[in-house]
């Protein structure tokens, strides 16, 4: 569906634009993501973090003629055969747009919501009702105040039924989401702790969520939870209830649970009198719950039962995840395991341009492609389109369609009829220097692929979860004034987790700085692509040239490295460089003191190489109520020397004190910018759970290589220390305190998490294994272990070795593979 300019202006209730004809088939929310510039209308957004008028100009020079603002930037102001539409709100223009489009068609229209599942739920819906509509649903999790209306955009007249999730955060989003998607068909998946900090409660929570249903014709949801059932009530939806349950015998729908012993799941509903069965091969909580409400929508929809029984059990599983892992040879893989449609192609090629970099070429390596209603002609020239527009250099197609549309590709482009073929004909040193983007429906196994172009084979995994990077970003941020910038501590490496990665999501994020231990962590954050400010806590120098080349922003905390900086950099004709002034307000560990600030301006006004951009402290006790006098003292001292540094200089001087700690206990202390560190990886540093729901961004993990069974007396691993007093099954792990498994987490002192259960270790940890108990947990070789994640807490192995939970993040060796991913 294509609108022109005047149809847009109409709908916003606006005076006709000046270029009348200007036709809109693409709305855009992110200016990285132009495709068809011509075509776009740009929603100039203003965020907590950003400002999408910011980027009017770029777009202008890249094509685009058609603008949603809530004022005209002063540098684009008369530009010829642009279109500026002047709203007050411009989110609110882009629901009003998305709202407008969604009343043209008298579809069905399914609306999910809920805290898990959503997506699995409609990609198995689309599974299951693909072969009787021309389904529209929404990209990858697109469930925002954003990503429901560039979701409904899809919608057009070829379209017979829509799937849309509904994702909130806070108060009050359902109604926006409600009137846009006006669902004919609720289901609500579940109602559990995630995005719970924006509520005042969990029932608060729930009764916003079900305000979609407020217009259905129809909701179905799961009536053994007593907070789902007691607010449905509540709220009085005026919908049919077909809400189903495993212990009610008066619910609309009883449910029978079978799970069996091969993996598999027999499901019964009993509706009307009548009893439908089907069977899915997941075994799992959350995979059945999602199954019986995919079966109660089939059935209201009159979707036949054997026809239902036949789909169930050829579901397949929803991978939501984008992996970035080393590839051979100084590649980088991105592995997208979600569907191999045309509409998530999009949002996997954004995520990737996001990460190249100029040592880099781009390659796609891309199945045949599914799509709903668009000519296979269209689609794979629109393709085409697409991987040019993103800087795609090198493409490799897998399948017999996008191989017979290979002339729509440039040259630099090969193409095999499967996966078989690839394989048989490529080698890992065909690839060299490239970011690779690997997508492809399920039915060609493209896991084999990822599986040969990785670096490193090791079993035994880093998992960084960069969704839980961005929501606990967001979780502080929530806890700091606007004007308020966040220095994020990216040292060690990530504290472990790899500084790349989390530095471009924290860019994305509108983090203020990333700091950094030294300055050649620094070095390597600009070679793979960042751009924003960098500072150096401890910037002892070799290499100024490529300090200074890099604008990396040195911590200044004595003298004696003052004076070498003025020098240095008068050597390299530098001008008004921005350091960073450390005070020494007690932590008595690197710092001017307050004695030294006299001193101090006269040598900083004396010369020109350098100016001050902030001026900061450390806390020593923030974390220990018991000391607050103290920490009160250091405030006074910090106020004091910050305050007189200020007075000798005319520009404004940025000041930051405050810990992750210090944001919880001491907001009143914030300043100007305020540095986030251990609780950004998810681990709390206060008892309370003041910190809000922080979660865990690394997970360790590995897997069971061998089990065998002893019987009792036998002795395990080196001096035979891990005595066995009863008859036991004992699985190897490929984790030793080579990886980073310390030694003292042997002898049965700590556990491992397998298939729901503890697993003491036994014996000794050796250098490449270790050894656990898994006589009392039913498991197999493959299975996969946690050693540390959301079940065995980093601060748990912490607290048994005495130590602090940096130490357990930062041990993880460099041979442990990490697999970056986000949802």
């Amino acid at each position: 569906m294509k609108y022109t300019i005047s149809q847009i202006s109409e709908i916003l209730e606006l005076k006709a634009p000046a270029f009348l004809l200007h036709t809109i088939s693409v709305l855009l929310t992110d200016s990285r993501s132009v495709t068809y510039p011509s075509e776009s209308l740009f929603f100039a957004l203003r965020t907590r973090n950003n400002d999408g008028h910011r980027y009017i100009k770029e777009l202008i020079e890249k094509g685009v003629r058609n603008f949603i603002v809530d004022n005209v930037p002063v540098n684009v102001v008369g530009t010829p055969n642009v279109n500026f539409l002047v709203v007050k709100d411009v989110k609110k223009a882009l629901h009003t747009i998305a709202r407008h489009h969604r009343m043209q068609y008298g579809i069905p229209v399914i609306g999910i919501t809920g805290s898990r599942g959503k997506t699995t739920l409609k990609e198995w819906l689309y599974q299951l009702l693909q072969p009787d509509y021309r389904i529209v649903r929404s990209p990858r999790s697109f469930n925002s105040q954003i990503g429901v209306p560039l979701s409904l955009w899809e919608m057009n007249r070829d379209s017979e039924i829509g799937i849309f999730e509904a994702g909130i955060s806070l108060s009050g989003e359902m109604k926006e989401l409600q009137a846009m998607i006006q669902p004919t068909l609720g289901i609500l998946t579940n109602i559990g702790g995630e995005h719970a900090e924006g509520f005042p409660s969990k029932r608060d929570k729930c009764r916003e969520k079900i305000r979609l249903f407020k217009e259905c014709e129809c909701v179905i949801y799961c009536s053994d939870d007593p907070l789902i059932r007691e607010v449905m009530e509540e709220e009085e939806i005026a919908a049919r209830h077909l809400d189903w349950s495993v212990t009610d015998p008066d619910a609309t729908v009883k449910v029978t649970i079978n799970k069996r012993s091969d993996g598999s799941t027999g499901i019964k509903c009993h509706i009307n009198g009548a009893d439908h069965e089907a069977s899915i091969n997941f075994n799992d909580p959350a995979s059945i719950e999602n199954a019986v409400g995919a079966i109660i929508a089939l059935i209201y929809l009159g979707v036949a039962p054997e026809k239902i029984a036949a789909r169930m059990e050829r579901l397949t599983p929803v991978g939501t995840r984008l992996n970035v892992i080393e590839g051979v040879n100084d590649c980088m893989l991105i592995y997208d395991s979600y569907t191999g449609d045309y509409h998530s192609l999009s949002p996997a090629l954004d995520f990737m341009q996001r990460r190249a970099t100029a040592d880099r070429t781009s390659t796609v390596i891309l199945s045949d492609v599914m799509h709903e209603t668009m000519t296979s002609e269209n689609m794979y020239s629109n393709i085409a389109h697409l991987l040019k527009q993103k800087g795609v250099t090198r493409i490799i197609g897998i399948g017999e369609e996008i191989s017979r549309h290979a002339p729509y590709f440039n040259q630099n482009s090969k193409f095999y009829r499967s996966t078989e073929e690839f394989l048989s004909n490529t080698t890992p040193n065909d690839f060299s220097h490239e970011l690779i983007l690997i997508k492809g429906s399920d039915d060609f196994g493209f896991h084999r692929l990822s599986e040969v172009l990785e670096a490193r084979q090791h079993e035994t995994v880093l998992e960084v979860n960069l969704d839980a990077v961005v929501h606990n970003f967001n979780n502080f941020r929530s806890r700091i004034k606007p004007t308020t910038g966040i220095v994020a501590m990216v040292k060690a490496s990530g504290y472990g987790a790899g500084s790349y990665e989390l530095a471009k999501t924290l860019q994305s994020q509108g983090a203020a700085y990333l700091a950094v231990a030294v300055a050649d962590e620094g070095v390597d954050l600009r070679k793979a692509g960042i751009t924003m400010p960098i500072m150096v806590l401890n910037p002892r120098v070799v290499n100024y040239t490529t300090l200074f080349d890099c604008r990396l922003e040195p911590e200044i905390y004595s003298f004696e490295i003052l004076e070498e900086f003025i020098r240095e950099g008068r050597r390299h004709g530098i001008h008004d460089y921005p350091v960073h002034i450390k005070l020494d307000t007690g932590m008595h560990r690197l710092g001017f003191l307050e004695a030294d600030m006299p001193r101090l301006k006269k040598v900083l006004q004396s010369q020109d190489v350098l100016t001050p951009k902030s001026v900061f402290s450390h806390l020593a006790a923030a974390d220990s109520p018991e000391m607050d006098d103290y920490t009160m003292e250091q405030f006074e001292i910090f106020a004091r020397c910050s305050e007189s540094l200020q007075r000798g200089f005319s520009h404004h001087i940025l000041r930051h004190i405050l810990n992750s700690t210090g944001i919880t206990r001491f907001p009143e202390h914030q300043y100007d910018m305020v540095r986030l560190g251990i609780c950004l990886y998810g681990i709390p540093t206060m008892p309370d759970h003041s910190q809000g729901d922080l979660r865990p961004v690394s997970t360790l993990r590995t897997s069971v290589i061998s089990i065998k069974e002893w019987p009792a007396g036998t002795t395990i691993g080196y001096s035979r220390k891990g005595l066995l007093h009863r008859r036991s099954r004992i699985a190897t792990l490929p984790i030793g305190y080579a990886d980073g498994l310390n030694r003292h987490l042997g002898y049965g002192n700590a556990a491992v998490w397998i298939n729901g259960r503890r697993c003491p270790t036994v014996g000794s940890i050796c250098m490449d294994v270790c050894m656990v108990d898994v006589t009392d947990t039913p498991c197999k070789v493959g299975d996969t272990v946690e050693v540390f994640g959301h079940n065995i807490s980093v601060i748990e192995l912490a607290d048994i070795l005495g130590t602090i939970p940096y130490e357990i993040l930062t041990s993880v060796a460099s041979r442990v593979k990490r697999v970056y991913y986000r949802e």
